[in-house]
């Protein structure tokens, strides 16, 4: 089974990624991950990515593309994967089905898993972090006892600057504009299954299984 998860900050993507992990033993291939593999192997691409992100600079596609493949090619790929975070652009995405051409493979489903914008506004920007033991509260899902206080220790919560409404703001705007392109592009090719992420997450993976039980039918 060949995926491709896709969703916007705190849509739960990285929830719903060990589910199928666990449940599919398909392999969870992150670009992140993908590159500190390759840089610490000391493959070609991994030293050419390595450059770039040294100096702060994005990798340009041609790199990223070849850690894909080569990734890809795998012997734990054979029977299947979960890309997460590529594509990210239609110019990748189109890479990716010449990889698979490449690889006598085809994608199965691209997930999209769904939340209104208002919604993943709220998850994000509702995060609060003990700065002494890194425990993690929610205003909503998960408040402390005591209002601004951590549980564990009594310390003042913070809010990281990632999480701060004029920072969220802005990263949703990004990732919107950058994430509409490809859904539109895999809708075309049939490939696109919308998950309402707006639900309990167990309700979410099981909607999630149904779809990929489904594909295996």
């Amino acid at each position: 089974m060949n995926l491709i998860l896709m969703g916007l900050p705190g849509a739960g993507k990285g929830t719903q990624a060990d589910k199928i992990v666990d449940k599919y033993g398909v392999p969870h291939i992150s670009t992140g991950d993908m590159f500190r593999a390759a840089i610490k192997n000391g493959t070609d691409l991994g030293l050419r990515a390595k450059a770039f992100m040294d100096e702060g600079a994005l990798v340009p596609d041609e790199v990223t593309i070849g850690i894909v493949r080569e990734r890809l090619s795998k012997d734990d790929c054979k029977e299947g994967f979960l890309l997460d975070g590529f594509p990210r652009t239609v110019a990748q995405a189109s890479a990716l089905e010449e990889i698979l051409q490449e690889l006598d493979r085809q994608l199965d489903h691209v997930l999209y898993i769904k939340v209104p914008r208002e919604d993943l506004f709220k998850r994000l920007t509702g995060r609060w972090i003990c700065p002494e033991c890194g425990t993690a509260y929610h205003e909503v899902f998960n408040p402390p006892q005591e209002q601004g206080k951590c549980d564990k220790d009594g310390s003042e919560l913070i809010q990281r600057d990632d999480d701060k409404p004029e920072t969220v703001d802005k990263r949703l705007e990004v990732n919107l504009e950058q994430t509409k392109p490809l859904v539109d592009f895999y809708e075309e090719k049939g490939y696109l299954r919308n998950v309402d992420g707006q639900q309990d997450i167990d309700k979410v993976f099981e909607d999630v299984d149904a779809l990929l039980k489904g594909s295996n039918a």
